[in-house]
C-alpha cells in the first residue's frame, strides 16, 4: 500500500495517554513489560478465524510520532506534565513485537502478537493494534466461510457503500481478499493493494436509456469483453434474459464473443437462476455466466447450491464488509510479563469472576503441531518462552480445562507461529504482497481438518498448555486466593 498520508498517533484511547504519563511521572515508563494480543472467541461460533491486519499495524508503528499540533494539545487538556509533554517530542517505538503472519489461521485465547517494550510505549499502541487485527481479521474470517460455502465458485466483495466509513471499506476488502473472495468493487483497493476490481452497471443504466434493450446494447457495444448485464431492473424471464440474449445475439456474436454474465439482485434466486440457465441454453449462450446478489451470507450461498441454484459467481456486500452477523471481533491486549533489570521475566495474571477472562500469565511462544503423514494441525500448544518442542520426541497433550483428557502424538511437525516483526525498534519482517498473503491462507484453510471448518458446531481445536505454563499459571490463580 501507499505510504499513510495521515498521522494516527492521536489515534488512540485517552487512557493509553493518561497512563503513560503516570507511568512516567511514577518512574516506572520505561520499565520492559510483555503485552500479548488474542480474542476470546471466534465469530459466528465457528471453529476459527484468520489473522489479518499485521501490515497496517506496521506502517502505523514506522510513522508513530507526535507532531507540534499533537503536543499543543495535550499541553491544553492540563492534566500532562511538561516533562512528559517534552518527552513525547521525541516519542518513537523501541521494542519488539512477535506476530502471527497474516492469513493465517488461528485460535481463542492464543497470541496473535506480543509485544515487549518500555511501559509507555507497549500501552500506547494499544487502541491501534486492536482496531486493526480485529477489523480486519473479523471480515478475513468472514470471507473465508463465504468462500468455503460458494464451493469454487467465484465471490466479489460489493460492500464499499455499506461499509462503516472509507478506511472501513478499504480495508474490509483487503481483508476480503485474504480470506479467500476473489475481486472488489472498491476501485481505490485494486490501486493500493492490487486487489481486482470489478463491476458493470447498476440499475440507473438501465433506466436511463428509453428501453431495456437499448441499455443492453449500448453496454455491449462499449464494453463487448466484459459484458455483464444487469436483467432484473423490469422483470427477469419476461425482458431481463430476451433483451440480454438479443442484445449478445447482435453486438457479440458477430465479433466471435461467446463469453458474457447476466446478473440477478432480487427476487426467488434458485427458482430465476434456473429458468435463467435453460434460457440462455437453448439460445446458444451456454458460456454465459450467471452472476447473483442481493444481501447474501455463507449460510444462503450454501442454501442455494444446496437446492440446485445456476449459479456461477456470488455478489456478497453488507454482510460480509460489516460482518453483519457477529460484527464484533473481541481481541484483548493484556500485559502478561515485566522484566527486571537483572533480565529476569516475571509472569503477570489478570484473574476475574468471570473464567473466561483469566489470562494465561508470562511471556509465550505458540507452537501448531501437525500430523506429519497428512499435514493436518492437531492441536496449538502455548510454552514459556524458554521451552522448546522437540518434534523427534512424543509429546503429551492436555486439555488445560480438563487435564484429565490428554493425548501423545508421536509422528508430528512443531512450527512457531509467531515470528520476529520489531527488533529495538526496527522492522526485521519483510511485508509479503496481498496475493502471498492470500495464497499463504489457502494454504493454512486446507490445512485444518474438515470438522474445524465446519459452520455449525464445530469441533473443538485444542490450544493446549505446556506443564510448565499449566503449573504457572495455577499456581499465580492458588496464590491470589490466598490473599483474598
Amino acid at each position: 500500500m501507499k505510504d499513510i498520508q495521515k498521522n494516527y498517533t492521536m489515534l488512540c484511547d485517552y487512557y493509553e495517554l493518561t497512563m503513560g504519563n503516570g507511568y512516567f511521572q511514577s518512574g516506572i515508563g520505561d520499565r520492559i513489560v510483555y503485552f500479548d494480543m488474542f480474542y476470546r472467541d471466534n465469530p459466528d461460533n465457528g471453529g476459527y478465524a484468520i489473522a489479518a491486519g499485521l501490515e497496517q499495524v506496521i506502517e502505523y508503528i514506522n510513522d508513530l510520532h507526535f507532531t507540534d499540533e499533537d503536543i499543543a494539545f495535550l499541553r491544553s487538556k492540563g492534566c500532562f506534565c511538561e516533562a512528559f509533554l517534552n518527552y513525547l517530542k521525541d516519542f518513537r517505538f523501541e521494542g519488539d513485537i512477535w506476530a502471527v503472519p497474516e492469513g493465517t489461521v488461528v485460535f481463542p485465547n492464543e497470541p496473535l502478537m506480543t509485544v515487549r517494550a518500555p511501559a509507555i510505549q507497549a500501552q500506547f499502541i494499544e487502541t491501534y493494534v486492536l482496531m486493526m487485527i480485529n477489523h480486519q481479521s473479523l471480515i478475513a474470517t468472514k470471507a473465508s466461510r463465504l468462500t468455503r460455502a460458494a464451493k469454487g465458485r467465484a465471490i466479489s466483495e460489493f460492500g464499499s457503500r455499506r461499509a462503516q466509513g472509507a478506511d472501513a471499506a478499504i480495508l474490509g476488502a483487503r481483508a476480503a481478499y485474504i480470506g479467500g473472495v476473489g475481486a472488489t468493487a472498491c476501485a481505490i483497493v485494486d490501486r493500493d493493494f492490487g486487489v481486482p476490481a470489478t463491476g458493470t452497471m447498476a440499475h440507473s443504466w438501465v433506466q436511463m436509456f428509453d428501453t431495456e434493450y437499448d441499455a443492453f446494447r449500448t453496454y455491449c457495444e462499449i464494453y463487448p469483453k466484459n459484458a455483464t448485464l444487469l436483467i432484473d431492473t423490469f422483470n427477469v424471464v419476461e425482458s431481463g434474459v430476451p433483451n440480454a440474449i438479443r442484445a449478445f445475439n447482435e453486438v457479440l456474436r458477430p465479433q466471435g464473443i461467446t463469453r458474457c454474465a447476466v446478473r440477478i439482485d432480487s427476487g426467488d434466486i434458485t427458482y430465476l437462476t434456473k429458468k435463467v440457465r435453460k434460457m440462455l441454453d437453448e439460445a446458444g449462450w451456454t458460456e454465459c455466466r450467471i452472476v447473483v446478489s442481493n444481501s447474501l451470507d455463507e449460510y444462503i450461498i450454501r442454501e442455494l447450491i444446496r437446492q440446485g441454484a445456476e449459479i456461477d459467481a456470488f455478489g456478497v456486500g453488507e454482510r460480509l464488509i460489516t460482518a453483519k452477523s457477529d460484527p464484533v471481533f473481541g481481541g484483548v491486549y493484556k500485559v502478561c510479563a515485566v522484566e527486571h533489570e537483572d533480565g529476569t521475566v516475571e509472569p503477570k495474571i489478570k484473574i476475574s469472576e468471570n473464567v473466561g477472562k483469566i489470562t494465561t500469565p508470562h511471556y509465550k511462544k505458540v507452537y501448531r503441531l501437525r500430523d506429519r503423514k497428512t499435514g493436518k494441525a492437531e492441536a496449538d500448544l502455548l510454552c514459556v518462552f524458554d521451552e522448546v518442542v522437540d518434534d523427534t520426541q512424543p509429546i503429551v497433550l492436555f486439555d488445560p480445562h480438563h487435564t484429565w483428557k490428554r493425548k501423545t502424538l508421536t509422528d508430528y511437525t512443531a512450527t512457531e507461529l509467531l515470528v520476529p516483526i520489531f527488533q529495538n525498534g526496527k522492522q526485521v519482517y519483510t511485508l509479503p504482497t496481498i496475493h502471498e498473503i492470500r495464497a499463504h491462507c489457502a494454504e493454512e484453510i486446507e490445512g485444518m481438518w474438515d470438522e474445524v471448518r465446519r459452520f455449525t458446531n464445530p469441533h473443538n481445536y485444542y490450544v493446549d498448555l505446556s506443564q510448565k505454563l499449566w503449573d504457572i499459571k495455577h499456581s499465580m490463580i492458588a496464590e491470589h486466593r490466598k490473599q483474598v
